[in-house]
């Protein structure tokens, strides 16, 4: 036990609690090696329960096959403990919705940067055959003005096969593609239709679909009524592009990534 009051975890020293969800909490914590590093451990009520452990277990092996210097890494995990835990990066930044809130949208040359890096992370993880399925301004921490997604808690391989229940909404309302809405499977186009939506939040400060109820925020999502105004001039071809209601018509991330280092103006198409 150390001055916090945590006990070890394997061979990390917990040093503080950090957040916080559902079924796990995530630590601050220190490496043999003096680094510091994150710690994700599930609940003791549920660290043994078989869909936490399978979720834990997809988390690592998603986050393992990423590697850009936009995307949180995995470093190492247990997995079939007595406490499972996964050990990522620790970004020691602010999620985006805590820094729009606090200090108001990105502008201009800073928005266009974040955009691109931000949409170079995402083609890095579609490139490593993953989908994220859960992109918003909370999982996108920024430190020195430079995006890191995080939270690959929902996160699945590319093809792997998606189950989906009726009523279930996989995701966050306002940031989730139209055709989950619908009931429909997740894609590389649905990836890229939440990062056009984070980044409208990060253009205007507000959320591109309203707040509200669940219903009038799906009912404006499958409307396709995306207030956008605020959004710079030169960014808006490539968000309304990105937030077409066909996934097929959307771009890819890669593409996105072309168009943002030009840095010029897009036309539309």
């Amino acid at each position: 036990m150390n001055a916090s009051g945590l006990a070890p975890l394997g061979s990390y020293e917990l040093l503080e609690q950090v957040g916080e969800g559902a079924t796990s909490v995530v630590y601050r914590a220190m490496d043999r090696f003096g680094r510091t590093v994150a710690v994700k451990e599930p609940r003791r009520e549920v660290a043994h329960d078989p869909t936490v452990r399978r979720r834990l277990r997809r988390e690592a092996r998603t986050m393992a096959r990423v590697r850009s210097p936009y995307v949180a890494e995995a470093f190492d995990a247990c997995l079939d403990g007595e406490r499972p835990y996964l050990v990522t990066e620790y970004v020691a930044g602010v999620p985006l919705r805590d820094l729009v809130t606090m200090y108001g949208p990105l502008w201009e040359d800073a928005l266009w940067g974040f955009a691109g890096r931000f949409a170079q992370g995402l083609a890095a993880v579609h490139g490593a055959g993953v989908l994220h399925r859960d992109l918003k301004p909370g999982n996108v921490m920024v430190v020195g003005g430079i995006p890191k997604i995080i939270d690959f808690g929902i996160a699945q391989e590319t093809g792997a096969e998606q189950v989906t229940q009726p009523g279930v909404l996989t995701g966050t309302p306002g940031y989730v593609a139209p055709e989950l809405i619908d009931g429909g499977l997740c894609s590389e186009a649905s990836d890229v239709f939440s990062w056009a939506a984070t980044v409208a939040f990060a253009a205007t400060g507000r959320p591109p679909f309203g707040a509200g109820s669940l219903h009038g925020i799906c009912f404006r999502v499958l409307r396709g009524a995306a207030d956008l105004d605020g959004v710079p001039e030169r960014l808006l071809p490539l968000l309304r592009q990105a937030l077409v209601r066909d996934p097929a018509a959307r771009p890819a991330a890669s593409w996105l990534v072309d168009r943002l280092t030009e840095r010029r103006p897009v036309s539309a198409a």
